[in-house]
């Protein structure tokens, strides 16, 4: 009985160690820099925005006026051709960016999240497509601070 359960002891924390692997390689892909800017310009260098286009093609949905900015909800479809990753960012937040989603190839980039607003500010969506960076904001009003406030 004893050898059995050391077995599947030993079993259980190999399978832990493969599963944790992938974790490991997503982690070091983490762009810690990004998110811990303070600036809005900063933080769009730092994720290689140097140059944005315009584009009608990113859908931002936002409700003009956000009760309270600790739930602030959007929704994002890009139907840019090969989107590879979503940024979020709100303009006036202590650090701008709020999210990022990295889509693969043949998937609808969409999602719809809650995000933290300090203040009524611009809601900026940046698509990363083919090495260019495409972009549309929103205006959102928040009537209650939601970073702490």
């Amino acid at each position: 009985m004893q050898r059995t359960r050391r077995k599947i002891i030993t079993f259980i924390g190999a399978m832990t160690g493969m599963v944790m692997a992938p974790l490991k390689l997503l982690a070091a892909q983490w762009n810690a820099k990004a998110f811990d800017e303070t600036r809005f310009p900063d933080s769009l260098k730092s994720i290689g925005a140097f140059e944005l286009i315009e584009s009608d093609q990113i859908q931002l949905k936002t409700p003009e006026i956000a009760e309270n900015g600790a739930i602030v909800p959007i929704q994002v479809i890009s139907e840019i051709p090969n989107t590879e990753t979503v940024f979020v960012f709100a303009e006036k937040n202590p650090q701008p960016l709020v999210a990022s989603f990295t889509f693969v190839r043949n998937v609808e980039p969409f999602f719809a999240t809650r995000i933290k607003m300090g203040e009524s500010a611009k809601v900026h969506v940046v698509v990363r497509a083919d090495g260019q960076h495409y972009t549309t904001s929103r205006d959102v009003k928040v009537t209650i601070g939601g970073c702490g406030e």
